[in-house]
């Protein structure tokens, strides 16, 4: 297992910033998973799972812990058949989307586009366009902390919108297994399932700013919205309407495409992302009395 030492997370995040991490683990076994682990308590550190690093914002004093990215064993796709699936942790969502399409399975493929991991996806509860990862997931298989490992029924992750229960335990994801729907029964064929697809990701390269260095949606849906407009309920249509759009803190900048992203508009610090979230957040209550809830995950001391 290759272990590195303070290696820079902005090599391993979207957003492009980050500093060192005390040490930089890539598993490819449940042994190697349990190395690290190990290696985390004997030094007495925290540990974190990093998947691509699509929803996460790594302070630039770096993380004192160990960050450990999984690989090898954990990348694989089970065709246990009848649109039955087990699927490693690594696996890019948009890989598994796409290979349930080849083989006329509908019920996760418009989330193709979701630039994350399986574990990641199901740790947020990933969703896009009416669909969300938990609504097909059968069984999820984890480890813990004691080394031993067990699989955890859908009914008891308590999914959620963007949230599940591996928010608040320390398991660990290493796979999940999940029942699509034949596309044939919801009276389709695999080419209207591509071309769900391709409207998907269309709707994405209009709407948002794919070229530049983000984290997708900074901020999670409302429950409700605003006491003038209480079904609106999109962070982007409030921080448009306090006219924040092109804000920028140093490098980091309120997407003149979508106001619900910050990207990296060139040279931004985590702390220019993290201050402009919080800039946006207070005017967004200060206008209209509600408050944003950050979906980007925050990794070290800020």
């Amino acid at each position: 297992m290759q272990i590195l030492e303070n290696e820079p997370m902005c090599k391993h995040t979207s957003f492009k910033v980050g500093g060192p991490v005390r040490y930089f683990a890539k598993a490819e076994t449940v042994k190697d998973l349990k190395t690290a682990m190990t290696l985390a308590c004997e030094k007495s550190l925290p540990y974190f799972i990093l998947g691509n690093g699509t929803n996460l914002l790594v302070s630039d004093k770096g993380y004192d812990g160990v960050v450990i990215t999984l690989a090898g064993d954990f990348s694989t796709i089970e065709d246990l058949g009848n649109g039955a699936f087990k699927v490693g942790a690594a696996v890019p969502l948009g890989r598994f989307a796409r290979t349930t399409i080849k083989q006329g399975f509908a019920g996760i493929h418009k989330l193709a586009g979701i630039p994350g991991t399986l574990g990641g996806a199901i740790y947020m509860n990933a969703g896009a366009y009416g669909q969300e990862i938990g609504n097909c997931c059968t069984m999820v298989t984890v480890l813990d902390d004691d080394g031993s490992t067990r699989d955890i029924a859908t009914a008891d992750c308590a999914f959620g919108y963007r949230q599940s229960i591996f928010q608040k335990n320390k398991a660990t994801i290493l796979s999940a297994t999940f029942q699509l729907p034949a596309a044939s029964a919801e009276g389709k064929a695999v080419a209207d399932l591509e071309a769900e697809l391709a409207e998907c990701m269309a709707k994405r390269k209009a709407s948002q700013p794919l070229n530049m260095s983000n984290a997708g949606s900074t901020f999670k849906r409302l429950e409700s919205g605003a006491a003038d407009t209480p079904t609106q309920i999109a962070p982007g249509y409030y921080i448009e309407q306090a006219g924040l759009k092109g804000q920028r803190i140093g490098g980091a900048e309120v997407s003149t495409l979508h106001a619900n992203f910050i990207v990296n508009a060139g040279g931004a610090t985590a702390c220019d992302i993290k201050t402009l979230s919080e800039y946006v957040q207070q005017k967004v209550a200060d206008k209209f009395g509600i408050q944003l809830k950050r979906e980007i995950i925050l990794l070290g001391e800020f």
